[in-house]
């Protein structure tokens, strides 16, 4: 090989979701290498000769499906086949440690036990890849497997031995002639030791060997190539900085008034009101800390998006207008919103001071990943928006562990109206104070409520379905999900009954991250326990993801040692979790590049009524070299949330195929449920919260407090609430586990509904 201090790598990627992992890995194993990312569709057979030449070395990803399925595979089949003159060394990872084996005469089986994000032995001699490699796990994340033949091209260099449950399983080979080595198992996962990074550093041996004795020169790179196989990973993010917008000024009066309840704070205010908007992110449980109420009304400016417009509504004082997107998408539009709403002065010790506050559904994390929505499931006159957000200029937070209350404004000369709440808050902690019994709450609707569950046997036939596509290796995991219907007859009563719902809700259910968001026509309530991202102000935004699989309800008997052995212990809640921390480091990774951190894997955390096991992932700006305008804005924690949407922990992975295939398995849109919910401050910071434990319903009234439309709710005076609820569907699961498991986490929800009965 020519003398080079920057090989290029070609990594092919098979539509994963840990294809940015491996990149993160071979940039660790090959020094100063640039490694370039193409899907395996990309390329045709026939450009393969022309640009293979300039390249040092192929990494073959691992994907969703089959080796023997051609629109799986792709170019890869083509690979192993090249003409001698284009030959050059291949490492393959899972789907390409199979794609190479029946290329070379192998067969293709599946497993009696399917491997899913669980962690093997792997045995291996010591010497080519696994030379100096002593003892080495890998995570596995596979349901086919090959059974070599003897005499064939390829031989056994690693294996895996599964007992009675598959006997032995290889997990690496090399062909005899040609410069290719595979693994079966995950060389990226963040549980694989031993096989991982020593492995890659041992195939960049090899192949660096196989240039010198073959004499192959790599071509000199062409900048002409970056038309063809794009510009090396990561991408740099040195931006051309915007122009420059002046910053507003955050003005903050701070009161101490222990023990004032956040719910009566924001019945000083519209939450009564059930014609008004109104914003509340509640921390009602441990470990939360900040609750954010903000002081809107209807002239506070509101953003109404639905994927495929190319349009936005705003609404303001002015009144409600349409404005273009032209050729940026929503993402970008509010990306530009917000670079005009910076601003400065605030208290740095708390985490808003004013900004955006609502929610992004579901299917525009869907729209984001390039999967079509070619007719949208719900009835279209009652679509919620797939993003509802308000600006709020005037908040409130409530720090519950200083018990200081944060009065704030973004307007200009807005002494009045600091001063008027100051003594308004003052009052109400005085009134507070003088209570000798907490307030009772009133029941919200005259009759009991009118509960539709999903089909039984239809959601059983369609975890039977999933299990298959996981047998067949489409995915690792689907989280299957259904809508509840819930009918109800509020009381005729002036006061809002959605907003005494909530009361009853967070009484019943508290969660560190719930959610009160009155945004018409949705109406969100959540007690939802899952951060899904936060990032903190720039210049050195660190982004931080808490992906949770895994709950056990608190009981008698239920303590943290017995919690961390049904949960910790578990094979299963385990690999539920590792799987998606995968998928969360590769969309990480995505965006801000080669370092990634895992600050906490699978520990278990307690909540006010649950155990959990949590990881927490990392990963920031001071990480990027380089000055760009997304470090100073705070679009690199936009960035990484557009990136990471829908939430992995409600898809499953790989998560492009897995959506697919669950638009198939789903009758409705899923609209609210399974999105985020949130803030992005104006100071740069964000934190959005995963949609589950939840019901909203749609109420098409507006803001300046109209009739609602009576086409909004199935029969006059009545409201339907929707609750979303479902679980993650392995090659383990249990049809009827599954689905007492979905009703479970339904219970906090109905229960509420029954306790706000008469």
């Amino acid at each position: 090989m020519a003398s080079t201090t920057s090989p290029h790598i070609l990594l092919i990627d098979s539509y994963d979701s840990f294809t940015h992992n491996l990149a993160a890995l071979c940039r660790r194993a090959i020094p100063q290498c640039h490694v370039h990312i193409v899907k395996n569709d990309a390329l045709s057979a026939q450009k393969l000769p022309a640009i293979l030449p300039c390249f040092a070395a192929v990494i073959v990803g691992p994907g969703p499906g089959s080796p023997d399925i051609p629109e799986d595979i792709g170019v890869i089949r083509h690979l192993w086949n090249l003409p001698l003159s284009t030959i050059l060394p291949i490492f393959g990872v899972c789907l390409g440690l199979q794609s190479l084996a029946i290329e070379s005469g192998a067969r293709l089986r599946r497993l009696d036990v399917v491997k899913h994000g669980q962690i093997s032995r792997i045995h291996h001699d010591g010497t080519g890849l696994f030379k100096g490699v002593g003892e080495a796990h890998g995570v596995r994340y596979h349901s086919l497997h090959v059974e070599l033949r003897g005499g064939g091209e390829v031989e056994q260099l690693a294996w895996a031995d599964d007992g009675e449950e598959n006997g032995s399983v290889v997990m690496a080979i090399k062909h005899k002639t040609k410069p290719f080595w595979a693994v079966q198992y995950h060389p990226e996962s963040v549980c694989t030791s031993g096989g991982g990074l020593e492995v890659l550093r041992n195939f960049w041996r090899l192949a660096k060997n196989w240039h010198v004795l073959h004499e192959r020169v790599v071509r000199p790179w062409k900048q002409d190539m970056r038309s063809i196989v794009g510009p090396s990973w990561p991408e740099s993010r040195v931006h051309s900085v915007p122009e420059h917008h002046d910053s507003s000024s955050v003005t903050t009066t701070i009161l101490h008034l222990p023990d004032l309840p956040v719910a009566e704070i924001c019945e000083l205010f519209a939450a009564r009101d059930e014609s008004s908007p109104f914003v509340l992110l509640e921390s009602a449980a441990q470990p939360g800390r900040f609750s954010i109420i903000g002081c809107v009304d209807p002239d506070s400016l509101r953003i109404v998006y639905s994927v495929g417009d190319q349009h936005v509504r705003v609404t303001d004082s002015a009144g409600s207008r349409l404005e273009p997107l032209g050729s940026r998408d929503i993402w970008s539009w509010l990306a530009s919103f917000m670079r005009h709403r910076k601003a400065s002065n605030g208290s740095p010790d708390i985490p808003f001071w004013g900004g955006l506050v609502g929610y992004l559904g579901y299917e525009l994390g869907v729209d984001s990943l390039a999967i079509p929505l070619p007719s949208r499931k719900s009835v279209s006159s009652r679509r919620h928006p797939d993003v509802n957000l308000i600006f709020v200029e005037r908040s409130i937070v409530v720090d519950s562990h200083s018990d200081d209350v944060y009065v704030q404004s973004l307007k200009e000369n807005d002494s009045e109206w600091l001063q008027a709440t100051f003594s308004l808050l003052n009052s109400a902690w005085s009134a507070s104070q003088e209570l000798s019994t907490p307030r009772h709450l009133s029941a919200v609707f005259s009759t009991p409520p009118i509960v539709t569950l999903p089909d039984k046997a239809l959601y059983k036939s369609r975890i039977e379905i999933a299990k298959e596509h996981l047998f067949a290796g489409d995915s690792y995991e689907l989280c299957l999900t259904a809508h509840t219907h819930v009918v109800v007859q509020p009381r005729a009563d002036p006061t809002s009954s959605s907003w005494t719902l909530y009361k009853h809700l967070r009484t019943r259910n508290p969660a560190p991250h719930s959610g009160y968001l009155r945004l018409h026509p949705t109406t969100l309530l959540s007690s939802s326990p899952e951060r899904f991202l936060s990032y903190s102000r720039p210049p050195h935004t660190n982004c931080q993801l808490r992906p949770i699989k895994g709950t056990v309800r608190k009981a008698p008997g239920i303590t943290r040692s017995v919690a961390e052995e049904l949960l910790a212990g578990s094979t299963k809640e385990v690999a539920e979790n590792l799987m998606i921390v995968d998928l969360i480091r590769h969309d990480l990774h995505g965006v801000v590049g080669d370092d990634v951190t895992v600050k906490q894997f699978c520990r278990v955390e307690e909540y006010e009524t649950v155990w959990q096991l949590v990881s927490v992932i990392e990963g920031g700006s001071s990480r990027i070299s380089g000055d760009s305008s997304d470090t100073t804005s705070g679009e690199l924690g936009w960035e990484v949330l557009r990136r990471s949407l829908p939430p992995g922990s409600m898809t499953g992975a790989p998560k492009k195929r897995s959506v697919e295939i669950l638009q198939g398995l789903e009758d409705d849109d899923r609209s609210v449920y399974s999105g985020v919910f949130g803030y992005w401050c104006v100071g740069g910071s964000g934190d959005w919260s995963v949609v589950i434990r939840s019901c909203f319903k749609y109420d098409d009234r507006s803001v300046a407090g109209e009739k609602a439309n009576a086409s909004a709710v199935p029969d006059a005076g009545t409201e339907e609430w929707t609750i979303g609820a479902g679980g993650a569907i392995t090659a383990l699961s249990d049809v009827d586990a599954e689905w007492d498991e979905m009703t479970v986490k339904l219970q906090s929800v109905l229960r509420t509904f029954e306790a706000a009965a008469v």
